[in-house]
Formats: C-alpha cells, structure tokens, sequence
C-alpha cells in the first residue's frame, strides 16, 4: 500500500485523529476526502481483522454436513433468504408468486381432490382413531382404493404422478380432517420411500415402488437412534461388507420410528468404514440401504405411549446381524448423509401444507363460535380483544399458506436451492398452527377444553410438528449459520480485494459505502420498486429496511466473533429469527402482489393482510438485531447463562421456598 505524507496525530497532521504514529493510505485519504467517516473506520476494522484463509462455520451435522464447510468455497446462491444475509435482495425465487399448475393439471387435481375430501368426512373418524390407537382398516383400504399412497410416483410405475403443488393441495386434505393419519401417509411417501424416488436406480424403482405406490407394502425412514437425534452424524448402527461381498451385514437399533412396526419397506441410515486411500485412516460414513421387514433380524418393538398423533405406529426397530443385499444399497457408498438430507428438503413442504389444512379448520371453528356466541349483550367477534385473536390467526394462516405454495412451485420450476426456506417454513408452520389453535381454545373458553369440540386433540396432534424433521431449535441454528457462511464468503473476499486497493477502487467504494450506510442507519438504495405492486410500495420498503439492518448486524457478529459465532446461540437464535421475519415478509408480497396484479376478489383483504403482518414482522426485527448488537444484552445473556448452569447444577430450582422447609 502507498503510504501517506505524514504520521497520523503528528503536528502538521490536520486529518481526522486516529492512533498515534500509523499512516494513512492511499484508500484512506479518499474516503477522508469525501467524508465518508463511517466507511473508513469500517476500513479499517476489516484491515485489523486477522486473515483467515479456512474460515469456517460447522453447522449442526443433522442439517449441513459435517464436512467443514468453508466461507470461501460457498457458491453464489440464488436463495432469497442466504442473500439477505449479505443485504442482498435477490427476487428471482421469489416474484413472480408461482401459478405453475396448467388447466388440464388443475382439472385432474379436482378429480383426485373431490373423492377423497368426501370419503375423510364420510369415512374417516379421528375422534375414534385417537381413541383406540390404530387406523381402521376401512380407513387404509379407502386409501389404497383412493390411490393416496402413491401421489408423487409416477403414472408408469404404479403412482398418480402429482406435481409437488398438486400434493401440497392434497396433504391439506389430512391436515384439516385427521393429522394422525396423515403421518401414517406422511412417513410412507414424503419420507419413507421418497429416497427410493429420489435416489433409487431404475432396478430398485421396478422393485419396490409399484406396490409402495398402490399400498400393498409401506415404507418407513429409520434414521434417529437412542443416542442420536438432531445430531444424525453420530450414528452408532453399522453396516459391514459380508466376507462374500454379496451383503451387508446390519446392526443397530432405531427409535420413534412412524410405521416402524407396520412397515414392509425401511429405507435405513447406518455407518460404514472408508479407507482413505492418501492417509490409509479409515473413517466412518453414512450410507443408505433398502431394508425388507422379510430379512431375517428384522424386529420392531412395542407401539409408543404417545401425546398425540395416537392412531399412527411409533415403535423401535432392531437389526441383528441383517443381511442386506450389496444392491440395496441406495444413493452410492457413503452417500447416506446425503440422501437424508434431500429426504427432509423434499419433504419439508409437504408438513407445512398439511398444517396449513389444520390452521384453516381451527379458524373456521373459532370464527363459527365468536359469531353465535353472546356476552354482555354483543356477540364476542364485536369486542376488540378478540378481533385481534381473530386477525392474528388470519395472518398466520396467510403466511403459512404462502410459504406452502411458493416452495412447491420452486420445485415444480426445477428451483435448486430452497433449503433455508423449507426449513424456515417448517419452523414457522408448526409454530403457527400451534399458535392459532391455543388462540382457538381461548376463544371458545370452556367448550373449547372438552374432548367434544376435537380441538384439544388437534393440540395434541400439533405438538410433536415442532420436534420432528428437524427440531425448531435444531432448524433456526442452521438457518443462523447457513446464511452466515454466505456472508462471511462475502467478507472474506472484501478482505481478499483489500490487499490490492488500487486495482479494485470501484468494487471497494461501492462495499464500502454500502456498509458505511448500514452503520450509521442510512438506507442502502435496495429496492423492490418495479417488483412489487405499487400500493404496496410503502410495506416493501419495510422489508429493505429490514435486509439492511441485518446484513449490518451479521458483519457486526462475524468481526467481532469470527469463527467462535458459532457458539453464539443466544444471537444465533435472534439472527434466525430475524431471517424468519424477513422472508415471511418477502413471501406475503409476492402474494399480495400477484392477488392486485390480477385483481383477485380477495386482493385488497390480502393487502391488508400483507400491510399488518409486514409491520409487526418490522417491528419484531428491529428488536431482535437491538438485542444482537446492543452491549446491554450481553449481561441478560450471561445471567440466562449463569441461572441455567446453576439450576443444572442443582438438579432444579437453586432457591428455598418462602416457608423454609
């Protein structure tokens, strides 16, 4: 770097003060020049900064690989939600809102949909299936003759070859009318056998899918094991090669598995040993296999005892010395971690728009009750307290549903990278059904409690959504993470066009300046002018707003941690959060925006949808990065650290009671 004439802080040195005895670059003297305060000390913290040539963030193993990820090798992503982690708003995923359904499409979803939505009202009981634990079997046959077991295969190995946006329209279906069995349906095809559609060669595809697809066989996922949960790399089952070559041989136990004991078909995760061929260490790695209940070693264990969901199996499942023939493999040797993962992806939407189903029930039934029922003279719809309940479950319904049909129509448009956003929708989902339905019961207060009125059972139901497919919690750190790793992919090459400032003065002053705008509140110029429609114009500026501020934050986080942020999960938590805000805010747009393009009946009520949501969304962001970047949080931080170690500690509540004893 050029150096400047004279010392900083030295007698002739008119400039803006900083320590004693450093000189000023070239860059430097540019920005004092042109004022710009904000940018040069940003400068110069990113020139304090240590280089880090593998800064890495190791997400939780059950959601991004183990394999250490580096900053400096994530690829460009077209993710709305990666992108604002680098306050980049990145539209194309995200308007136009997805109507990828041709008419002969629609017409042929009617067909299926009628049919079935009949028999659940006709045929289907939940209150008697939650009753006696178990599906009825004049429920599994209407199923196998609805050809529900099967949606996504296609039309030539037995399936009804839906889109995902048709499923999306038909896992609603189970939602609304009974959840229990439609994790049963769930576990089959979204999970159980969808690496098999997913991954599987076309002999395995013959073999097994025509009568997965017709019902004759069901299918299980067995991945989670007694000391492995979210953390699914630490897997103790294994799977050797047999001494003829011809199986592997399966050993390890699974736990919580839906139709573990039901199930003909298990697509099992276990660890098999790799050589590496440079070191000659060898090494664990997850491979997937193709398990019969058949094989011999194959046991399930006892149904579970559980809160909810009663009429689906839960059970263990054991293998003992199994073998397995070397072309069940499925998705290549060591491939395992990456089937599971694109198992959940792909599935994700389908739990989301099954809750959307069960949000639009609980609603109609809480707006049924508040405009019959009569207190002090008015019925109970009339009195603020409860049109805010009312409005409330609205938006999340709207959100939900949103969210539900923009990650379908990505995948039905080949869209690649929308794992943040199935996760975030997951979260969100299973938050918001839960959410609505206690709102639900308030409402309906005491009739709303009794067994007779099926909303308590739908709170049961609802409860265990926030725990499988990845646990919420699980879900935000990864989310925190990902969008972290993009950002600081972006930072590190800053730092990387830092070392030649001459040579890149026009990408420097554009970074810089960007960033200078964040620090000191001034908006960056991202806009979604001409994207969205222009009454609500004033609403997107929220969301850029927004994207500022977090990008700000998120570089606050990773200069001032580096790569220990990710032990930060008090402001990890926030960040995802925040990213959470940010999105639901985007997806409300492009749908409002779509429904006033179009002059939809209900656009200007989805307007105000979009308009309140978006503001509350603002609001709770602002909070959140306050408490990210605010060095008074740090203390609450510590004292929420400190209280839990001692109540850990104490095996409970450190404190005595009042009375003493």
């Amino acid at each position: 770097m050029i150096q400047g004439r004279l010392p900083r802080g030295s007698p002739g040195d008119k400039r803006l003060p900083f320590s004693q005895g450093s000189t000023l670059g070239v860059t430097e003297m540019r920005l004092l020049a042109l004022g710009n305060r904000a940018a040069l000390d940003l400068w110069r913290r990113l020139l304090a900064e240590p280089r880090k040539p593998k800064l890495r963030l190791i997400s939780p193993s059950h959601f991004m690989t183990h394999k250490k990820t580096y900053f400096s090798k994530v690829k460009e992503s077209t993710s709305f939600v990666a992108n604002i982690f680098k306050g980049k708003v990145v539209v194309n995923n995200m308007f136009p809102f997805p109507s990828v359904l041709s008419e002969e499409q629609t017409s042929f979803l009617k067909m299926v949909y009628e049919p079935c939505n009949r028999f659940f009202e006709e045929v289907n009981d939940p209150t008697w299936n939650d009753s006696n634990e178990e599906v009825p079997s004049k429920t599994l046959t209407g199923l196998k003759e609805l050809r529900m077991y099967g949606l996504q295969v296609p039309k030539k190995l037995g399936g009804t070859g839906l889109t995902n946006t048709q499923y999306a329209r038909m896992v609603e279906i189970l939602g609304w009318h009974d959840l229990a069995v439609g994790v049963v349906l769930g576990a089959h095809q979204s999970s159980g056998f969808k690496g098999i559609l997913l991954f599987g060669d076309e002999h395995q595809k013959k073999k097994y899918l025509p009568d997965l697809a017709s019902g004759k066989s069901l299918a299980a996922f067995c991945l989670t094991e007694p000391m492995s949960g979210s953390d699914a790399a630490s897997i103790q089952t294994t799977a050797e090669v047999s001494q003829c070559g011809k199986f592997y041989i399966l050993n390890g136990q699974k736990m919580w598995i839906s139709n573990g004991g039901v199930a003909d078909v298990f697509t099992v995760f276990a660890k098999t040993q790799v050589k590496d061929v440079a070191t000659g260490e060898v090494h664990g790695k997850i491979s997937a296999f193709i398990v019969e209940k058949a094989f011999e070693g194959v046991t399930s264990g006892l149904p579970e005892k559980k809160m909810g969901i009663r009429a689906s199996n839960t059970t263990s499942v054991s293998f003992k010395d199994v073998k397995v023939p070397v072309e069940n493999l499925l998705g290549g040797f060591g491939n395992g971690f990456k089937v599971a993962m694109n198992v959940l992806n792909n599935g994700r939407f389908g739990t989301v728009s099954a809750l959307v189903g069960t949000i639009r029930r609980v609603i109609k039934k809480a707006v049924n009750h508040a405009a019959k029922r009569k207190q002090f003279g008015n019925k109970i719809c009339e009195y603020g307290i409860i049109q805010e309940k009312l409005a409330h479950m609205a938006m999340y319904h709207y959100v939900a549903e949103s969210m539900a049909y923009l990650i379908s129509g990505n995948m039905d448009m080949k869209v690649q990278d929308f794992h943040l956003e199935a996760a975030i929708s997951k979260i969100f989902a299973s938050e918001a059904a839960w959410e609505v339905t206690d709102e639900c019961i308030q409402i309906l207060g005491g009739v709303g409690y009794m067994k007779q009125a099926g909303v308590e059972r739908i709170m049961r139901d609802l409860r265990i959504f926030r725990i499988i497919e990845g646990t919420n919690d699980i879900l935000r750190i990864f989310v925190a993470l990902a969008g972290l790793q993009h950002a600081g992919a972006q930072l590190q090459e800053l730092q990387h066009t830092l070392e030649d400032p001459l040579n890149n003065t026009a990408v420097l002053f554009t970074e810089l300046g960007l960033r200078a705008k964040r620090i000191i509140g001034i908006p960056t110029g991202i806009s979604l002018d001409g994207v969205v429609n222009g009454h609500l114009l004033d609403t997107a500026s929220l969301v850029t707003k927004c994207v500022d501020l977090l990008s700000e934050a998120v570089e606050h986080l990773l200069l001032k941690f580096g790569t220990e942020v990710i032990h930060q999960q008090f402001h990890l938590k926030r960040v995802a959060d925040t990213a959470m805000d940010i999105y639901s805010m985007g997806v409300v747009l492009s749908r409002a925006t779509y429904s006033l393009n179009h002059n939809l009946p209900s656009a200007i009520h989805e307007k105000l949808l979009c308009e309140s949501w978006c503001y509350k969304a603002s609001e709770r962001v602002r909070w959140n990065l306050k408490a990210v970047k605010a060095s008074s949080w740090n203390r609450y931080y510590q004292n929420m650290k400190t209280i839990s170690n001692e109540v850990v500690r104490n095996g409970g509540v450190v404190y005595s009671r009042p009375m003493g004893f």
